[in-house]
């Protein structure tokens, strides 16, 4: 059987199959015709070679059970292009195209009517599945994309003004009944997104400096939150973004663009807001979902139906003023006035309430409205207010749950707001009261909920102070006292870490852009592992030297695995490529906090690095590039290398 094949058009690929004996095989098409088919999407990143290497390039005939098609290959035999009839029907219906032997995009004809409907991004390219339903070229519905993808899907709505872009990302009346979200509560959801077009093209035009050489940068949330179904009365637990936000470079600096509150539907990410940039006038308001208030609308406190037509009409109040709350947009005033007036029923409820169940659950609500309010800077009075509230519960007696719940808020709420405002000259200062307020709360209230993240939170300032004997301390004393804390398992990694010079080294994880990487394999060479971020500055000032101890040394037996920690793969593959690195990755989801690779090390920061010695054994634990310069051509000489790791991270630069 031979096969026969031909081209149609530039825009049509036809496969014809024919099952005589006779017939002959007519050459496959030029590779200049092959190469000059282009993805619908002008996003992608994909191996293009110059027409002086074309006669180098090859393109065969491929056929695998009732598929048949064409494969273009380069120079070095990599493939470059895929273009096959996947079907029998002897026409091309799908489109693929490669970097770096990898295919990362795919344009389909999933219906055979000649016309493309459906974009997909694949491995280094992101996870990205579009639906086209009239084949425009945009996306009608995002069968998959993730939070990050749909952030920088936001930014482009914004820079460019095109509702098509932003409207498949918007949370839909179809979504929220999904979902089974209350109609109290989807009718603010629903609010958010009315009437996109005008909201969008005001957003852009109040986007000073936005322009079409504007850049996404990166997703800058850390991992998403779980609300309980019954806590909004839901069919299902729903995963938000409350409050997401993203860095775009305009020229010469760069910006933040508040994408607000995401909730995942199936397997993408959908906007309850219009993206808009933030300003020094700007204010970040939290989402709808996590609002105390709509908790408060779906599951009320015990108690709260009360007969007493005061408490009625403030909880008829307290869930009018909710359902009309103050949309992101609006001005500085109006959500200052939402604070206010909510403290202020909140606190009369909080005094009418006659069950310690009831009058528990309105001074946690009370407190986190003041405490957002005050972090905000739209209500810094919150901050006064929330000590008086400090004062009054202990001065009541009430439960310890309570009084813990409110002081902690209130340590945070203090901390953010003086170390926003001081001075490089008082933030040490700052920062030690902290710690002091943070020991004597861990000590106060130790059966507390936030006692085992203040814990955490004094093991980080020890470590970065440089007190690493102090810091261990308070690490085991948070795997051993809290052992079901989200934060153990963190812990016990940061006293492995810690505890890690001089013993194998053991690093197993995902490769990127496939297979795994496992520091096994480089036993017998010098190896340098370094844990990094492409938002993370010192992991890029670092580079260039690293690079050059690679090159200079690799072939004497030098190895680097980068770990990289971002939350999402997507900007991987670019940045590598900027910057040269031709290391072996490592990349797992989960970011700092919550990837396998860095938990297991309990990393606090970007840009650590471990140094082993060719039996497999950590040589320093908190390796910097001055040291290296030093210490990797004496392990390659089989000398012993004393590094001055173990002093901590004090003075160490920060993200």
């Amino acid at each position: 059987m031979h096969i026969k094949c031909f081209w149609m058009s530039v825009v049509s690929v036809v496969v014809s199959v024919w099952a005589t004996a006779a017939a002959q095989a007519a050459d496959p098409p030029s590779t200049k015709l092959a190469l000059s088919f282009k993805p619908k999407q002008a996003d992608v990143e994909y191996d293009r070679p110059s027409e002086k290497d074309y006669a180098k390039c090859k393109v065969k005939v491929v056929r695998k059970g009732k598929a048949s098609g064409w494969v273009v290959t380069g120079p070095g035999g990599e493939t470059l292009r895929r273009f096959m009839d996947t079907d029998g029907d002897n026409t091309v219906d799908r489109w693929g195209y490669y970097l770096r032997g990898l295919e990362v995009y795919r344009d389909i004809d999933s219906n055979g009517d000649n016309k493309i409907d459906q974009y997909r991004w694949l491995n280094s390219a992101g996870s990205r599945w579009g639906i086209d339903n009239n084949s425009d070229s945009f996306v009608d519905t995002w069968k998959v994309i993730s939070a990050e993808e749909a952030s920088r899907e936001a930014v482009r709505a914004l820079i460019t003004g095109n509702l098509k872009i932003l409207q498949p990302l918007l949370l839909s009346e179809e979504d929220i009944t999904q979902l089974g979200i209350p109609s109290a509560v989807s009718k603010q959801l629903l609010d958010q997104t009315a009437d996109p077009a005008a909201k969008l093209q005001k957003n852009r035009s109040a986007a000073k400096g936005l322009s079409s050489n504007t850049k996404w940068l990166q997703f800058i949330n850390s991992i998403p939150a779980t609300i309980p179904a019954e806590q909004v009365g839901a069919n299902t637990d729903l995963f938000v973004y409350e409050n997401a936000m993203a860095t775009v470079e305009t020229g010469k600096s760069t910006a933040l663009v508040q994408i607000g509150e995401m909730v995942r539907i199936g397997n993408g990410w959908k906007l309850a807001g219009i993206p808009q940039l933030m300003d020094q006038n700007s204010v970040q308001v939290g989402g709808i979902l996590m609002h105390p208030a709509v908790a408060d609308t779906a599951n009320p406190p015990v108690g709260s139906t009360s007969d007493d037509p005061g408490v009625k009409k403030l909880i008829d109040q307290l869930q009018k003023l909710d359902a009309n709350s103050p949309a992101s947009t609006a001005s500085r005033s109006e959500i200052k006035k939402y604070y206010v007036d909510r403290a202020s029923i909140l606190s009369e409820l909080r005094k009418q309430s006659k069950a310690p169940e009831l009058r528990a659950q309105w001074t946690r609500q009370l407190t986190d409205g003041l405490a957002a309010g005050a972090q905000t800077g739209v209500y810094p009075a919150g901050l006064d207010r929330l000590k008086e509230l400090e004062t009054q519960v202990k001065k009541s007696s009430e439960d310890n749950d309570v009084i813990s719940y409110v002081t902690y808020r209130r340590m945070l709420a203090e901390y953010n707001i003086g170390i926003r405002a001081a001075t490089d000259e008082k933030q040490p200062a700052i920062q030690k009261k902290w710690l002091k307020d943070l020991e004597q709360f861990a000590k106060q209230y130790p059966e507390s909920r936030d006692a085992s993240e203040a814990i955490l939170q004094i093991a980080i300032a020890e470590e970065f102070n440089g007190k690493t004997k102090e810091a261990t301390a308070w690490y085991r004393k948070l795997v051993t006292d809290y052992p079901d804390a989200a934060s153990s398992s963190r812990a016990a990694g940061a006293v492995r870490r810690i505890e890690l010079e001089g013993k194998p080294l053991q690093l197993s994880g995902q490769g990127f852009p496939s297979g795994t990487v496992n520091s096994e394999d480089f036993r017998g060479r010098v190896l340098l592992v370094i844990f990094w971020a492409t938002w993370s500055k010192p992991s890029t000032e670092d580079l260039p030297q690293i690079r050059a101890l690679y090159e200079k040394y690799h072939s004497s037996g030098f190895e680097i695995i980068g770990v990289n920690i971002d939350e999402e793969p997507s900007q991987i593959s670019s940045y590598l490529k900027q910057h040269k690195v031709t290391w072996p990755q490592i990349h797992e989801p989960g970011g700092l906090v919550e990837s396998p690779p860095s938990k297991k090390f309990g990393i606090i920061m970007p840009a650590t690095m471990f140094l082993v010695d060719r039996t497999g054994k950590v040589v320093s634990r908190d390796a910097n590039v001055t040291d290296l310069k030093t210490s990797v051509p004496q392990l390659l000489e089989g000398k012993n290398s004393k590094l001055g790791s173990g002093a901590g991270l004090k003075g160490a630069k920060t993200n």
